[in-house]
């Protein structure tokens, strides 16, 4: 199990070092800041998403699912706010990085589930 979760932390990982790279507004200070983010992010997709989701659910409903990147979005502002050396500056930046972070986990995920079985 500790180690399923450290197989989609350095995924998340990697999703969150593309996006770095391909957004002007998420930053790092260093490889360890960026894998304490991964880690970080998915205890808080664990704890804080489901609830922020239930929430929100009326407007998710509204705005066919599209409303679910700001959570996603949210969720990563919210590891940035948390944790010093990551920064992600506006929604814009939180929301491209909640795609490419979410693309790069269902990725390797796929990639997993192969590998698996």
């Amino acid at each position: 199990m500790i180690v399923r979760f450290l197989i989609r932390a350095l995924i998340a990982a990697v999703g969150l070092w593309l996006a770095a790279a391909l957004i002007k507004g998420v930053d790092y200070d260093s490889i360890t800041t960026l894998l304490i983010a991964a880690v970080l992010l998915g205890v808080v997709n664990a704890f804080v998403r489901p609830v922020v989701t239930v929430l929100t659910l009326p407007i998710t409903i509204v705005t066919l699912g599209l409303f679910l990147l700001v959570v996603n979005a949210a969720m990563i502002g919210l590891v940035a706010l948390l944790l010093k050396g990551f920064t992600v500056s506006g929604l814009w930046a939180g929301i491209l990085a909640a795609i490419i972070t979410g693309v790069v986990s269902w990725i390797g995920q796929a990639i997993t589930r192969e590998a698996e079985g």
